[in-house]
């Protein structure tokens, strides 16, 4: 067996939002911004924590083969983005009825244009 474990490029069991009490701390604590076909709710973390994601998908958005291409969506495009936070946050995603007609690359440009308008990532010079 050759090179690195896959295991470092996924979205780990630790990386993911899964109680319900921690869902509630972002909404309550925490900020919100909408753009585009998501909704962002975030909260600071202290410098040694990792970043990690939640993702909601309401069933009014689709069945179920639609809801899970919105999650693996959202998850993909926070995945590739997530060195790129100022800091370490606890992020939410709320999928919006749009995002079931965007492909990945629009995904992608409403979540940037989400985080850098929450000025949660670092200005990349050009």
């Amino acid at each position: 067996m050759g090179g690195g474990s896959p295991k470092q490029f996924g979205l780990g069991r630790k990386l993911r939002i899964k109680q319900g009490r921690d869902f509630a701390r972002l909404r309550s604590k925490g900020e919100r911004l909408a753009h585009g076909c998501l909704v962002a709710n975030w909260l600071s973390l202290s410098g040694d924590l990792p970043s990690r994601l939640g993702v909601i998908t309401s069933g009014k958005i689709g069945n179920a083969v639609v809801r899970n291409r919105a999650r693996r969506l959202m998850r993909e495009v926070f995945r590739l983005h997530r060195h790129e936070l100022i800091q370490p946050v606890d992020l939410v995603l709320v999928a919006r009825q749009s995002l079931t007609t965007k492909n990945f690359g629009e995904v992608e440009k409403d979540f940037l244009q989400t985080l850098r308008k929450a000025g949660l990532l670092k200005q990349i010079e050009s």
